[in-house]
């Protein structure tokens, strides 16, 4: 889940897909580099659905234009380069600014319950809308509908969740006071301001449209850089906000080339919101240190899958495919390494690859394969380096390994790897596609030391009967799921998702995804006495006094 910032940052270790950058009557970048030309006759794409064709009739690329030139990027399907919208130039971004904190004044002075209604109705907005937001996901990202599905999903769970808890969470709390009686305090909060969004292409909605909520709802204003890649799932999602009550201020959206619109977007922000490589997130941090401004980050992953001693072997071996080959492995949250324990692995590797072998590809605009294509020409190169370089230096390829031209131009095979060497890039490195190592392990604590030999900690599997959770607190991970890939933790929407480590800071979903972006006031009231020496108490009676007030609470152990 990791879309390149903007801050004149060249991210060496890219592993999500750059923002596609603009491409005015050529092929080449700015930044020199140039897209993988896929040679050959790639299946045409069919006719679009009806309602896709209305939509894309509709300009909605004029909602995120601005004043710069066209860019352009290649469909993940055909690999046909195509116009999208005119670049957002760091004028643009500052005069977003300016209507935003406008905008945010009047959304922070509605009541909580008012903004909260307001995705209530979003969330049947969305119901409505579902086809047409499943096809622009998949037109825009390549993958398949049932993991587009995933991130509709994941909408409707965040739209009512917050949409039900924050009239709550957001209200004045009463908390205990200095002293019991004496002391009235509470706690109060109120919205940063305007909080910057740079967000991926991966899973556009999910992390693009729906990360937004919780900033939203807690009264702030936001304006967002959408990868340049996936605009259109931001524009559908913003056209239905301000259908159903969103101020359109109150929503920006400033897509364009990164290193014009970041330095922009981060010098404005009140706050930030990244999700991408961990090298851009320390560079991001820094800058909003250097701001003291509260930023979450979601960066870098290589995410373990344990295969226990005990592990149920059927369930383990389809909780494998879901969790490496969701969306093309272009998932932060995927498996990228699994530890088996010794006495399982043979037979897993065996079953593991077979059960890959069987996965439907497809690039249906529709309910049927389970898998579909890379989101572009970088990807697709980043995963054939780590293949092909992994093979060159001893690793086996037990399924897949190899490209799928006859399906479109970014389609690659699921690939399961096993004796992986040291020297093989992506033992370590994040490949972020459909590629998976295999290692055997003698121990179950083995596979725990292994899993955390890694400097990230995102998320993390395991797999057993009846040593699971006891595993699974021993992993050095912001989340782990047990018997399960990723999505237990993931949509347990009331606790906070995000990583340790090298993984990132701060959290989405839950209390915490929506405080982080408040300020927290105290405000504590004194009554009848001060708690203060003078008056009828001198200096020595009043130290006596509090000090033996102090002792009863302790022995009464009050909080």
């Amino acid at each position: 889940m990791r879309p390149e910032p903007a801050t004149s940052i060249k991210r060496p270790d890219q592993t999500q897909g750059p923002d596609q950058t603009r491409l005015p009557g050529g092929r080449t970048s700015r930044d020199g580099t140039q897209p993988t030309e896929r040679r050959g006759r790639f299946p045409e794409r069919g006719p679009l659905p009806e309602r896709l064709a209305d939509f894309l009739a509709s300009e909605p690329y004029r909602d995120a234009s601005g004043s710069g030139g066209i860019v352009r990027g290649p469909d993940p399907l055909t690999g046909e380069f195509r116009d999208r919208f005119a670049a957002n130039t760091a004028a643009d971004v500052e005069r977003a600014y300016e209507s935003a904190r406008i905008a945010a004044r009047t959304w922070a002075a509605r009541p909580v319950e008012h903004r909260a209604r307001v995705l209530l109705r979003l969330h049947s907005a969305l119901r409505r809308h579902e086809d047409l937001l499943l096809d622009i996901i998949q037109f825009e990202t390549g993958k398949a509908r049932i993991h587009a599905y995933d991130e509709v999903l994941d909408t409707y769970n965040v739209c009512r969740h917050y949409g039900v808890t924050a009239p709550r969470r957001l209200r004045p709390e009463r908390r205990r006071g200095a002293v019991p009686g004496l002391t009235r305090t509470e706690v109060t909060r109120t919205p940063v301001g305007v909080v910057g969004f740079i967000t991926p292409w991966n899973y556009p909605l999910t992390l693009g449209a729906t990360d937004l909520f919780a900033a939203l709802v807690a009264g702030n204003a936001v304006v967002h850089k959408p990868d340049s890649q996936t605009a259109l799932t931001a524009v559908i999602m913003r056209r239905l906000a301000i259908a159903v009550g969103l101020p359109a201020e109150v929503w920006q959206l400033v897509p364009g080339e990164n290193d014009e619109v970041g330095p922009a977007l981060i010098a404005g922000a009140d706050g930030l919101a990244f999700t991408g490589s961990t090298a851009t997130g320390r560079t991001i941090a820094a800058e909003a240190g250097s701001r003291l401004v509260p930023a979450a980050l979601e960066l870098g992953g290589k995410n373990p899958m344990l295969v226990l001693a005990d592990a149920d072997l059927e369930a383990a071996v389809a909780g494998a495919v879901r969790g490496c080959f969701a969306s093309a492995g272009q998932l932060c949250l995927s498996i990228e390494r699994i530890y088996v324990h010794a006495d399982l692995y043979a037979e897993f590797c065996a079953h593991f690859a077979e059960a890959t072998r069987k996965l439907r590809l497809g690039a249906e605009l529709a309910y049927g394969p389970e898998m579909g294509s890379l989101a572009g020409p970088k990807q697709f190169d980043r995963v054939s380096a780590h293949v092909d370089q992994a093979r060159a230096t001893g690793a086996h390829v037990i399924a897949g390994g190899h490209p799928v031209p006859e399906l479109g131009p970014f389609f690659y095979a699921p690939t399961v790897l096993t004796d992986v060497p040291e020297a093989a890039d992506l033992r370590t490195e994040e490949t972020f596609g459909p590629v998976v190592a295999v290692y055997p392990v003698a121990s179950d604590a083995e596979a725990i030391a292994r899993a955390n030999d890694s400097a990230y900690g995102l998320n993390a599997s395991v797999w057993s009967r009846r040593n699971g959770m006891a595993a699974a607190r021993q992993l050095a991970s912001g989340m782990v799921n047990v018997n399960e890939s990723y999505i237990a933790a993931w949509g347990s929407i009331d606790a906070p998702a995000g990583g340790v480590k090298a993984s990132g800071l701060g959290h989405r979903h839950g209390v915490e995804g929506l405080l982080q972006f408040t300020d927290a006031h105290t405000i504590a009231e004194q009554r009848l006495v001060p708690i203060a020496p003078g008056g009828l108490l001198d200096q020595p009676r009043f130290a006596r006094t509090l000090t033996s007030v102090f002792g009863a609470m302790r022995a009464l152990r009050m909080k």
